[in-house]
């Protein structure tokens, strides 16, 4: 049984900035543990089947993601469960990076043996117990019942920022209405005939987003598509999309549906989680029905899979020293205290209706990441990781990507360390030393020594 009482760093959730936030902080040197509330690793990515990953990059090529999320890229390609980065055929971003996702939940549980940190599955935060401006203990259930966990300093990798909202951080959601972006539950179907699909796109090329690259279907890998309005609209199917979009992958004759769409529901209310559930799944069986009935390609397919969970896109966003806000993003701001970069444009779900607004990054460049975004206000011994971190609406449409979660979950489980061995709070940790020592781990900060 695992003692509870002797961590330098503890992360919450075991999603991708948990991982990396935890195989950091024990690479570091800190004893380590992470708590997840599932069987297995791997958030959203595993749990809500959120595929493929991306960007990496930025629209100019420049690779913007590096590190510790390069790296297990680099492990899943050496098992064959991952070709890389592959072009975007949407056109929505550089590059989309497939994988296969149940490798990658037994990677994630190697790499964060091999760096000696300790793994606790099927376990929940149930309460925060604050001293002052400091998270004294954390009450987790589990198959042992209600145990304690001390530690250091902490991070709130949950996603919905559930550490930090029970230990009084302050915090914001949604729009300047307060609503969110939709849910979707994501499925895979088999038995998709992909040269069907390319055949008719290549006859029917004003059906889909990205029309340009349609010529070069002979050459490129069909990553994904985003189109078929037509027959969309003659379905007039009761979910708030103006069209379909899907992904290819990981097998010969599979594809990822990212096409579901629950509204009006908060993921931080049990009630409306349950609604979004039952909801969401139902979508997908008409989807199943509707893709065979009508579009090329998948007559012969069906459902393989569905997603664990339904797949949230937003919830809390607690506030910090920084909040990122939209224009940072898209000016492509720079910042002296930065932790991680990302060339992902601003995509937001329309909350109320259809449609995604996307907005792109300047000259097709990429923004900084702030340290002072990941130290939230009121708790000295906690750091943010993932799509929790301080953000505005429009900026959290960015941040919440993968690559970018994984960048700024390595970010903080560094620092997390760092602030345990210096007893220092979170907020005093050196930002030239911790930006040394993400450059040591191949962190891509823009810059090449210390603070700029």
């Amino acid at each position: 049984m695992h003692d509870l009482e002797k961590y330098d760093v503890a992360v919450l959730g075991g999603g991708p900035a948990g991982i990396t936030a935890a195989i950091s902080a024990a690479r570091s040197g800190a004893k380590t543990i992470v708590i997840e509330r599932y069987g297995f690793l791997g958030g959203m990515s595993t749990a809500a089947m959120v595929y493929p990953w991306m960007t990496f990059h930025a629209a100019s090529g420049e690779q913007v993601i590096k590190g510790l999320a390069q790296e297990i890229v680099d492990r899943l390609m050496a098992l064959g469960a991952s070709p890389g980065h592959l072009r975007d055929t949407i056109g929505f971003t550089h590059t989309l990076t497939p994988y296969n996702p149940e490798v990658y939940k037994v990677l994630a549980c190697d790499m964060l043996a091999e760096a000696g940190a300790d793994i606790l599955l099927h376990t929940s935060v149930i309460e925060v117990e604050t001293e002052g401006d400091r998270i004294g203990a954390i009450k987790l259930y589990g198959k042992n019942g209600i145990r304690d966990l001390k530690a250091k300093v902490y991070v709130d990798a949950t996603g919905d920022g559930d550490v930090a909202y029970m230990a009084g951080a302050p915090w914001e959601k949604g729009n300047d209405n307060g609503k969110l972006q939709p849910m979707t539950m994501k499925f895979r179907m088999r038995g998709v005939d992909l040269q069907a699909i390319k055949q008719y796109m290549k006859s029917n090329p004003s059906e889909f987003y990205e029309k340009s690259l349609i010529s070069e279907l002979d050459r490129l890998p069909l990553t994904g598509i985003m189109g078929f309005y037509s027959k969309w609209r003659e379905a007039r199917l009761p979910i708030l999309r103006d069209g379909l979009l899907f992904f290819s992958g990981p097998g010969e004759d599979e594809v990822l549906i990212n096409t579901s769409r629950v509204s009006g529901l908060d993921p931080t209310n049990s009630e409306d989680l349950t609604k979004a559930e039952i909801e969401g799944r139902k979508q997908v069986l008409e989807l199943e029905a509707f893709l065979q009935q009508n579009i090329p390609g998948f007559e012969r397919a069906s459902v393989s899979a569905v997603g664990t969970q339904i797949g949230v896109r937003e919830t809390r966003r607690m506030i910090g020293q920084y909040v990122l806000s939209g224009q940072d993003v898209l000016s492509a701001r720079k910042f002296a205290d930065v932790i991680a970069r990302s060339g992902y444009p601003i995509d937001i779900h329309n909350p109320e209706g259809k449609g995604v607004t996307a907005n792109f990054i300047r000259e097709g460049g990429a923004y900084d990441i702030p340290y002072r975004s990941i130290v939230p206000l009121q708790t000295a011994n906690l750091l943010l990781a993932g799509r929790c971190i301080s953000t505005s609406h429009e900026a959290q449409a960015t941040t919440r990507l993968t690559p970018s979660c994984m960048a700024i979950g390595q970010a903080a489980g560094t620092a997390a360390a760092l602030a345990a061995e210096l007893r220092c709070a979170t907020g005093d940790v050196p930002i030239d030393l911790l930006q040394k020592l993400l450059l040591a781990g191949n962190a891509e900060l823009g810059i090449t020594g210390a603070a700029v």
